[in-house]
């Protein structure tokens, strides 16, 4: 590996993720919070609890971080031939396209990322705080995460205002407590934004849409052509086809059977 390789955005941004969150915990530990007092007090579970909690949530962010989010392969293999083939079956309103950047057949909801530099399946977002993009592959992964370490940010929280002793001289309070008191402003800034983000992520995946989709239906071939979401299939369906797969089809056929109704005449 090439020295300056390790100046990347990714491994920069990932360092500092996994830097800030075990400094933070060493904060926590440090000071007189409830976890200090737990463990001085020989109640060792609930400290474990935390730290096992931390640790998965680490793994968690560096997993979807470094993962393939579902690129769209430049040279088709042969079950992506057959698709292509039973694509071809699908009648031939689903405006597909070819991507100006890498030329590839882009599927149906597929985006190009200018970041990654590549097509990605069901493109939800690209994630500067991880350096990935979210699509069709880590998007379940990327939920899951958010919400662990939405635990663990407001349980954070709360054992770092429980280590805040506020009936102190100025002076004496900022040494013993400001670097406690800037890691509670920290976290709940986080806890915030982790809120904020799997709200709308859990919204998103009970109507079946993604973010890109959300912010610019009107900019989207698929999508401006009817007034509805073609890919909802009811809060039940959307849920299980998401986290487990089920039930499996490709979006154009999808597509081509709600276009289908849509345009039946009444009887």
């Amino acid at each position: 590996m090439a020295p300056w390789a390790l100046l990347s955005p990714g491994v920069l941004v990932r360092t500092g993720h996994t830097v800030l969150t075990w400094g933070i915990t060493l904060v926590l530990f440090l000071h007189d919070t409830e976890l200090r007092q737990w463990e001085e007090q020989g109640e060792l579970l609930l400290p474990l609890i935390f730290l096992l909690l931390v640790l998965g949530s680490l793994l968690l962010y560096l997993a979807v971080s470094l993962m393939d989010p579902g690129y769209v392969n430049v040279q088709p293999q042969p079950q992506e031939e057959l698709k292509e083939e039973q694509t071809a079956m699908v009648p031939p309103a689903i405006p597909l396209r070819r991507c100006r950047y890498c030329l590839v057949l882009q599927p149906l909801r597929a985006r190009h990322c200018r970041e990654c530099r590549r097509c990605v399946r069901r493109y939800d977002h690209h994630c500067p705080w991880m350096e990935n993009c979210v699509g069709e592959r880590n998007h379940p992964l990327f939920v899951v995460y958010l919400a662990l370490q939405l635990v663990v940010l407001l349980w954070g929280l709360y054992l770092a205002w429980s280590g805040l002793q506020f009936f102190q001289p100025w002076g004496l309070w900022l040494r013993s407590s400001g670097l406690l008191f800037a890691t509670f402003l920290l976290l709940s800034l986080f806890s915030l934004v982790a809120s904020l983000l799997l709200a709308s992520h859990l919204y998103l995946v009970a109507s079946n849409t993604t973010t890109w989709e959300f912010i610019s239906s009107h900019r989207i071939a698929y999508l401006r052509q009817r007034p509805g979401n073609p890919f909802d299939r009811g809060l039940t369906r959307n849920l299980a086809h998401f986290f487990c797969g089920w039930p499996s089809g490709s979006w154009e056929t999808l597509w081509a059977e709600e276009e289908g109704e849509g345009s039946s005449p009444a009887v």
